[in-house]
């Protein structure tokens, strides 16, 4: 699949959905093809992503889609599990901006002939691809991202880094285990069992009633997991105590057991899912079919965008080559 990295070799995983809504929210619609279509979140997906290469400079880049945003298998166990966000009257679909939709498999078309590789996986989203190649690489990983549930990925050997954009690129911050400890008062590698606890209401995630982010982070830090969590709460059933636990918050700890035991299946992103084994993830020299990039930037009034981002991946080549 990839990547054997080292020395100055790094990637970076682009978590593509969560870019170019952004992009589409972040650049006016005023920005348009010469037929006047729309093509704000392309142009602001492909100048965000230069500012981030010519910035970070990786060796190797992915952008990772969601081939299914609400996978089954999570839906199973939380049917409540991004629920509010179905387009009215459909069971699969997400509600999209008219403007936006059109814009991605142009996206996608100019990213394929530039040579920037994508990755999804049949039901999965794309934080499972980039929990999948991130895990699986040996090197430094960088996850540009504006979503939270990504934060669980942090680690220090190899280095895995979140590049949080929620604010915009210019404003990224740049988080480890050091600084998800400081933000929210866990164990740096906790995220996840935090979110559990607490609930993401962006995600349709319950949480535990009554358990805000203040009591969840201490339950994690005293309890360090949520597995351990569970087996203390188990192992005191009988005499309904729980050591450093009021008795109110073991109440409603009991009364979520059965959410608690299915949250890790929606929370913990994948590590294993099923990706090509050829993927090339080497910045590119040039454009991989030179001849449709030109018709797509003739197209659709990407020159500009493109050049950049061309450029960015040179420059980042020729710095990581000396």
């Amino acid at each position: 699949m990839i990547i054997a990295q080292n020395g100055r070799m790094s990637l970076m995983l682009l978590d593509a959905a969560s870019m170019y809504f952004r992009a589409y929210f972040g650049v006016p619609e005023s920005m348009t093809a010469p037929d006047g279509t729309p093509v704000n979140a392309i142009r602001g997906f492909l100048d965000m992503t230069a500012r981030l290469v010519t910035s970070r400079k990786p060796t190797h880049l992915v952008a990772c889609l969601d081939e299914d945003w609400r996978p089954a298998f999570r839906v199973d166990a939380i049917p409540s599990y991004k629920e509010h966000r179905l387009a009215p009257g459909s069971a699969i679909a997400e509600e999209t901006p008219d403007t936006l939709a059109p814009q991605v498999p142009i996206l996608l078309d100019v990213l394929a002939a530039m040579g920037i590789a994508c990755a999804g996986s049949a039901g999965f989203e794309a934080d499972d691809v980039i929990g999948t190649l991130a895990t699986a690489a040996t090197g430094p990983v960088e996850v540009v991202t504006g979503d939270r549930d990504l934060f669980q990925l942090v680690r220090d050997t190899p280095s895995i880094r979140i590049l949080y954009i929620a604010r915009s690129v210019a404003k990224l911050e740049v988080l480890g285990p050091k600084e998800v400890a400081a933000k929210y008062e866990i164990p740096g590698t906790a995220y996840a069992d935090f979110a559990a606890l607490r609930g993401d209401p962006s995600d349709g995630l319950p949480g535990v009633s009554g358990v805000g982010d203040k009591t969840a982070a201490a339950l994690i830090t005293t309890f360090g997991s949520l597995e351990r969590l569970l087996a203390s709460l188990d192992a005191t059933e009988a005499t309904r105590t729980l050591s450093g636990v009021s008795p109110s918050v073991r109440a409603k700890l009991r009364a979520a057991r059965d959410y608690l035991d299915v949250a890790p299946t929606v929370v913990q992103v994948r590590l294993d899912v099923p990706l090509p084994k050829k993927l090339r993830t080497e910045l590119p020299a040039g454009p991989n079919d030179p001849a449709a990039l030109v018709e797509l930037s003739e197209r659709w009034g990407l020159d500009n965008s493109v050049g950049r981002l061309l450029q960015a991946c040179e420059s980042a080549r020729q710095a990581t080559a000396t």
